[in-house]
């Protein structure tokens, strides 16, 4: 089927079925997406492992996202931390809901985003959010780099988890879906520790790293502890661009550099033939 077929078709469909019918599904799924920002990696700065470390942690990475601006353009998303650990528990012992929970989440990734923007701020790195997206390929064009907060705006409309109230779609999963809705290159997480681990390394001196793994199989060892937020793995089995994370500690000093240029540290994580 040509093109002008497919968006005929997909037309028609769209304006005689609901917008869930399966057959628009399909044919949605057959219409190819465009690549919004595909030379354009995205990198999250963990809370706990960074932001609440404070300068001794932050500057070096802040020395080393601005260096890698001269070959790579870059969207650098926060965590919350142990603030926003601290709020969940607060506002969870209140009795809350989880909608209240993931808008006191969002304040605090704004928090650190700010924070990060300000030391970046003498090299015209912005921070966005909201509609400030828009203006995102200026940014990428004129300094390369731009910050934002990483908690997804679902705000009141945060999905129910499955017992509990803490929000399911943290900021681990909002940085990813943000490199996914643009179609970027990559997504790289930094962290504390030298990656995905067989157990908590803090707590558990038996654990080991691993190197390499899909979701799947990931998922099928149902880890106790996981380095990134469990709902990335369900996001990646359904993603089209994205279908790898890497997670790296960002305390050593290069590691993002290098896998910014495609160097395999620490762990990659693949949807292998999840979709």
């Amino acid at each position: 089927m040509t093109h002008a077929a497919r968006a005929a078709e997909l037309e028609s469909l769209l304006l005689t079925r609901s917008l869930d019918d399966p057959e628009l599904a399909a044919a949605t799924e057959r219409t190819p997406d465009t690549r919004v920002l595909p030379d354009v990696s995205v990198v999250k700065v963990g809370g706990q492992s960074f932001m609440d470390r404070g300068r001794e942690a932050v500057f070096p990475l802040v020395e080393e996202l601005l260096e890698a601006r001269s070959t790579h353009r870059l969207l650098i998303g926060t965590g919350g931390g142990t603030r926003a650990r601290h709020a969940y528990s607060l506002a969870a012992e209140l009795g809350l809901p989880t909608g209240v929970l993931s808008s006191v989440g969002s304040a605090v990734a704004g928090q650190n985003a700010t924070m990060l923007g300000y030391l970046m701020a003498r090299h015209g790195v912005p921070v966005v959010a909201g509609g400030g997206f828009d203006a995102l390929p200026l940014s990428l064009s004129e300094v390369r780099a731009a910050i934002f907060a990483g908690m997804p705006p679902y705000a009141m409309w945060q999905p129910l988890p499955d017992e509990g109230v803490i929000p399911p779609y943290r900021t681990d999963a909002g940085c990813y879906l943000v490199a996914e809705t643009y179609g970027c290159k990559n997504m790289i997480f930094v962290k504390d520790e030298d990656g995905l681990c067989t157990a908590n390394p803090k707590n558990d001196p038996s654990a080991t790293l691993i190197p390499e793994i899909t979701v799947d199989e990931l998922i099928e060892r149902d880890l106790p502890d996981l380095i990134v937020e469990r709902p990335v793995l369900e996001l990646m089995r359904h993603a089209t661009h994205v279908r790898s994370i890497q997670i790296v500690n960002g305390l050593k000093p290069g590691n993002l550099t290098r896998a910014l240029a495609g160097e395999h540290v620490g762990t990659i994580i693949t949807a292998g033939d999840a979709r």
